[in-house]
């Protein structure tokens, strides 16, 4: 491998040393309306362009449109009397300034004309182009959560990166749940089979190197037989699991078995299932659900409303229960599977109909939640990768008592332009609460929807 040579070194930490200016893409503020102020001491500085663009969002009830308006207010609260093109103190000197770029006309390069047509997102290139020919003892950087348009600064020669705040470093790393155990001791595990229970005391009294998980799930495996297992954070014990039916569906692998008894749990508050297509999770968390429906008031199913072809919602016809319909239908696809289990004649059968007309069970879309308090409800969100870090912690506060949430989705599979595998709220929730003793995640791996359906996530 060459060696750098020390001028080259020298420039590279001068470079590095250099105070920066990051200038913000309305995507960023749409995904984080806080992000202003998560650029520690350096500069932040917002096109004129990108207030126009916000001024487009801020009616409405979606996340989208509350973060629009935050940001909205903050800036106008910093800047009390003073104009907006001239640095602010962002803290009291602790952080960095922020201004706004009122100008989009540059010396040199063009993005207008370079890519033609005067679009917003060229605009914001011209913004970043121009801030740099002002401030030429500053590195600016554009920041923005819109690759094409990251690709097309790195284009014109302008540093362009993702916003980084809320991002897990590493998605192969993300937490599982779930951990196999070879040559584990096999008195523990004939104890488990005895009693079902086994301290942790006496756990590691065998096993030196174990190191206990709240909440997290087993597979252990002796010299003469396995087991399936739980560490539980309340009783500070192992506990050895079965495949119990729930609502008629049973469990068809150890992973559907772990999910099944976190979802059934009492002492487990918060819940999430990740896996592609096919693995069985909404049908989990509802079967689970509605085994629990004495426990609770009601159960709500809901989903992030994405529409498929850049259509949005407002092309569908009919009143708002019309337009959301389609968008819900995979969750009444799931319910009438649980339905079918049963005959028409069957008292369970006949439950979910009732829950249904009495609103006891409840499929909603997310847009109305904020500002809501949810007590002895279970909060089932399907497809939780397409939400923002931010909505999904909106989602959660809003737990009264005796409420339970329940989060599912496949991080690898985003339908939103601005969220990524590492940047969406599921992945983000899982990788921050892992380990406390109200939560427990597992990923499942193993589809049971149908050979088809396998073979097209594995081959396609």
């Amino acid at each position: 491998m060459a060696k750098l040579s020390k001028a080259t070194t020298r420039n590279s930490k001068a470079e590095k040393a250099k105070k920066k200016i990051f200038v913000l893409d309305t995507s960023v503020i749409l995904y984080d309306h806080n992000s202003i102020v998560n650029f520690a001491e350096h500069d932040v500085a917002i096109p004129i362009t990108v207030l126009e663009e916000l001024d487009e969002f801020k009616k409405g009830s979606d996340t989208k449109n509350y973060e629009a308006r935050q940001f909205i207010r903050f800036l106008d609260k910093k800047a009390g009397e003073q104009g907006l093109q001239d640095w602010i103190s962002l803290n009291g000197g602790t952080k960095g300034r922020f201004k706004v770029i009122m100008s989009s006309e540059t010396k040199g390069l063009n993005a207008v004309t370079v890519f033609g047509g005067a679009k917003n997102d060229h605009k914001i290139l011209n913004a970043a182009v121009r801030l740099g020919e002002e401030e030429t003892s500053k590195q600016v950087i554009l920041v923005t959560k819109d690759i094409n348009l990251r690709l097309k600064a790195k284009a014109l020669g302008i540093n362009a990166q993702d916003y980084e705040t809320g991002k897990i470093k590493d998605l192969d790393s993300l937490y599982s749940g779930k951990t196999q155990l070879e040559n584990f001791d096999q008195s523990l595990i004939d104890s488990l089979y005895k009693v079902h229970s086994v301290s942790i005391d006496a756990i590691l009294k065998k096993e030196k190197s174990f190191e206990p998980l709240n909440n997290h799930f087993y597979i252990l495996k002796g010299n003469k037989s396995s087991t399936l297992a739980f560490y539980s954070a309340m009783d500070e014990s192992m506990i050895q699991l079965e495949k119990k039916s729930y609502y008629g569906i049973k469990p068809r692998n150890a992973e559907q078995t772990f999910a099944l008894h976190a979802i059934a749990n009492p002492d487990i508050k918060l819940v999430t299932l990740s896996g592609v297509a096919g693995t069985g999770k909404t049908l989990l968390a509802l079967a689970g659900s509605l085994e629990q429906r004495r426990e609770f008031k009601q159960i709500y199913l809901a989903r992030p409303i994405v529409p498929l072809s850049n259509k949005d919602i407002g092309y569908l016809p009919g009143d708002m229960k019309a337009k959301i319909d389609p968008y819900m239908q995979p969750l009444w696809d799931n319910l009438k599977f649980v339905k079918n289990q049963f005959k028409e004649t069957d008292k369970e059968y006949k439950q979910i109909d009732e829950m249904i007309t009495q609103e006891k069970l409840l499929v909603t879309p997310l847009a109305y939640i904020r500002g809501r308090s949810l007590s002895n409800v279970i909060f089932i969100v399907d497809e939780a990768q397409n939400l923002t870090p931010h909505e999904v912690k909106t989602i959660i506060t809003r737990a009264g008592e005796n409420a339970k949430f329940i989060f599912t989705g496949d991080v690898r599979q985003i339908d939103t332009p601005y969220l990524d595998e590492q940047s969406n709220g599921l992945s983000y929730l899982i990788d921050k609460i892992k380990g406390n003793k109200l939560f427990a995640h597992i990923t499942l791996e193993k589809g049971e929807r149908s050979e088809l359906a396998n073979l097209a996530n594995e081959l396609l």
